[in-house]
């Protein structure tokens, strides 16, 4: 049962006649009176038994994005319902208009909008749907709350796609798109063309030439269906925040940019979320249908306070990769690698594969760097800049493996690891 802000009105509007009358008892005869009515009308409400409810809830939807969730509430019963229904939903799912009062007669059916607008990538799940019926006096009536668990999947928002347009104008110039005349290590043939006066003699075809009685070269262009193997460390050190999200937002990010250009390419990617177990995969796949499967493996997955196994990376990488291929690892280049075995995962990848390792830079040691107002601001720049030397020289270390080392800040890691790929590309790399 439950009670109403009538009957709470009601019970202190009896401090008037026991003002007046200056006798306890009035009082407590004005409380049991009303107390009296909310239970007879708390006795004559319909039962929240014969309402039934049903969500209705999509799929998914992207961070930063709203949709709606709807709630459809029918009368089982014959008699006419009056009432409140409260559609619950945790509070990052950014629930708003949850409240509704309906009216409803025998075999009625109402329906009620709730606006999501979530605040947090994941799943984000429904509390329940708390319906109270209320009876004629409006001073109390029953509550029921039924156990309706929905989940709404918010992906990430992949704010980075706006870089996608001018990497995909570069792509075209270094792809099939805009053939070169000499074969590279990550070449392969394009097409043949009529020899034109400062071609190289070493790029003609004979064959093709003695067919058509005229001189032909060939062209070439970066070879396709290459494999890139991303790997998103999600220990410890992906759960630091750095601005308003933690690291490993920011990787997720560079992820989705890097695997969208890398599709277009016509490369294969492989994504896995990895720390002492794989979290999430997205296996080999290209075209559209890898950004959506994508996102939506990399929507629930959060940091775990452990450190990583490395290698269980090297030995995963391995396994699936059966050729040379493109290996991103998404982490955090500092100190603690040394003892995590990030340097002997990158060392034995580096033997077969090309790697890259991406590490989310912290804008703040930038800031302490340049404090000098106080003794406090003056030992935090020390900090800071022997921070950024160990840091720097873990990446030296890594360097010297033969892998490439990129450290940008959040909103740049994506657009970074986008160039670095396309040099690859043309560079004959990959």
């Amino acid at each position: 049962m439950y009670i109403t802000g009538w009957a709470v009105a009601l019970m202190a509007l009896g401090a008037v006649p026991a003002a007046v009358s200056q006798n306890r008892n009035v009082a407590w005869l004005w409380l049991l009176g009303v107390a009296v009515l909310v239970m007879i009308d708390v006795w004559t409400a319909p039962s929240p038994e014969k309402l039934g409810a049903k969500r209705r809830v999509p799929a998914s939807v992207r961070l930063t994005e709203s949709t709606s969730a709807r709630l459809d509430v029918v009368n089982l019963g014959k008699r006419r319902m009056r009432g409140a229904v409260r559609d619950a939903w945790q509070p990052s799912a950014g629930a708003s208009d949850t409240r509704h009062t309906f009216s409803l007669a025998g075999g009625e059916t109402a329906t009620f909008t709730t606006r999501l607008t979530p605040t947090r990538r994941g799943d984000r799940r429904s509390v329940g749907v708390t319906i109270r019926t209320s009876g004629l006096l409006r001073l109390g009536g029953r509550q029921r709350t039924m156990p309706l668990v929905d989940t709404l999947r918010v992906l990430p928002e992949f704010k980075s796609r706006r870089h996608l347009p001018s990497r995909l104008a570069r792509l075209r110039e270094i792809d099939g798109r805009t053939a070169v005349q000499l074969k590279g290590a990550g070449s392969e043939f394009d097409s043949l063309r009529e020899y034109v006066i400062g071609d190289d003699v070493r790029t003609i075809d004979w064959r093709a030439t003695a067919r058509r009685a005229d001189v032909v070269v060939k062209t070439y262009r970066p070879e396709r269906d290459r494999r890139v193997l991303i790997v998103l460390d999600t220990s410890r050190l992906s759960a630091g925040r750095v601005g308003d999200e933690p690291r490993l937002d920011a990787s997720i990010e560079a992820t989705l940019l890097l695997s969208a250009l890398a599709s277009r390419a016509g490369d294969r990617v492989q994504v896995t979320a990895f720390d002492r177990s794989e979290q999430a995969r997205a296996a080999a796949t290209t075209g559209a249908g890898l950004m959506t499967r994508l996102a939506v493996a990399l929507a629930p997955v959060e940091s775990r306070l452990m450190e990583p196994d490395w290698a269980a990376i090297a030995r995963l990488a391995r396994e699936r990769l059966s050729q040379r291929a493109l290996v991103v690892l998404l982490t955090q280049v500092e100190v603690s690698a040394i003892d995590s075995g990030l340097l002997e995962a990158v060392a034995a990848l580096s033997h077969r594969h090309q790697v890259v390792v991406a590490s989310v830079a912290d804008p703040d040691l930038d800031d302490m760097l340049q404090e000098r107002g106080s003794v406090d601001a003056l030992y935090g720049a020390a900090a800071a800049a022997r921070t950024g030397l160990e840091n720097d020289a873990v990446g030296s270390r890594v360097r010297s493996l033969g892998a490439d080392v990129i450290t940008a800040l959040p909103d740049d890691l994506a657009p970074v690891l986008a160039d670095r790929y396309l040099a690859l590309k043309a560079a004959g790399k990959l």
